[in-house]
């Protein structure tokens, strides 16, 4: 169902990362997403996953909770891996199947499980953010991280306050679309019978209150802010202030060990583990 999607979410619960400073969270998910695009070996992408389920343990959220979020981009996993596997040429002694004109190489295999590795640990590592920082921390943390373009006066308070929102109200619209469809169902609407383009007809009835209800949503919570005389562009003070502790300096140190190991063998190579170990680990240069 719609409303199983994590991304957005915040799991409650007394873990390690939960009490990490916001802004700490947040600077090391931006490295984890750079550190996926940096590596290009499976080996390299088992570290990256290694460090993750560390991360997703010690934080006490269930394996099952951050893996919904790849729900939401399983239909473009698929359709990445599909299109490198069918257009991405090799040499002729790589061939693995063909079909009249379909040929199939390994390369391309290759080439679509490390996309879909990719994708699926880059959303996994957002997820993990979403899931282990309350809103509140999150617009905080983002506010402060952004506080030096305050000086070529970029309202930074509304935009942490936009991300922040956005970010909410992912799983409210995805309950709010599976109502509209389970009421759809009930009047006898059919939603996966059909051609293509009566598929997408069917999604219009689901499309239209979706559209009233989310206005009628930020129309409500800007009454309820306006109610409350909130101002974003003037100086606000904070019930709690974000301070940075062991917690953070500990989380960054096994950073750098975890996400160095992967950076060290795609920029050093793997020749140097073969003559430490007498191994043969061309499998890792995948």
């Amino acid at each position: 169902m719609l409303n199983d999607v994590a991304f957005g979410q915040y799991y409650p619960s007394d873990s390690f990362i939960h009490k990490m400073d916001a802004r700490v969270k947040i600077l090391l998910s931006i490295a984890y997403m750079v550190a996926i695009f940096l590596v290009k070996s499976f080996f390299c992408y088992a570290i990256l996953a290694l460090y993750l389920l560390i991360k997703i343990f010690v934080s006490k959220i269930p394996l099952r909770s951050v893996l919904k979020s790849v729900k939401a981009v399983l239909f473009l996993a698929v359709f990445t891996a599909i299109i490198n596997i069918f257009f991405t040429k090799g040499a002729e002694e790589n061939l693995v199947w063909s079909y009249g004109i379909i040929r199939i190489y390994s390369s391309g295999l290759i080439t679509a499980g490390k996309m879909v590795c990719r994708l699926v640990l880059l959303v996994m590592g957002a997820s993990l953010l979403t899931l282990t920082t309350t809103p509140v921390d999150l617009t905080h943390g983002i506010e402060s991280l952004l506080s030096p373009l305050k000086l070529i006066k970029v309202p930074v308070a509304d935009i942490a306050l936009i991300m922040s929102i956005t970010l909410r109200f992912i799983p409210t619209l995805m309950e709010e679309t599976n109502k509209i469809i389970c009421a759809q169902k009930a009047r006898g609407a059919q939603f996966d019978t059909g051609n293509l383009v009566q598929r997408v007809k069917a999604f219009v009835p689901i499309l239209i209150p979706l559209l009233v209800n989310s206005f009628r949503r930020a129309e409500e919570l800007a009454l309820a802010m306006n109610a409350r005389c909130f101002e974003g562009s003037t100086k606000r003070t904070r019930l709690k202030k974000l301070k940075c502790s062991w917690r953070d300096l500990v989380a960054v140190l096994l950073f750098i060990i975890g996400i160095g190991a992967a950076l060290v063998v795609r920029y050093a190579g793997v020749d140097w583990i073969a003559d430490l170990f007498n191994i043969n680990v061309d499998w890792m240069k995948l």
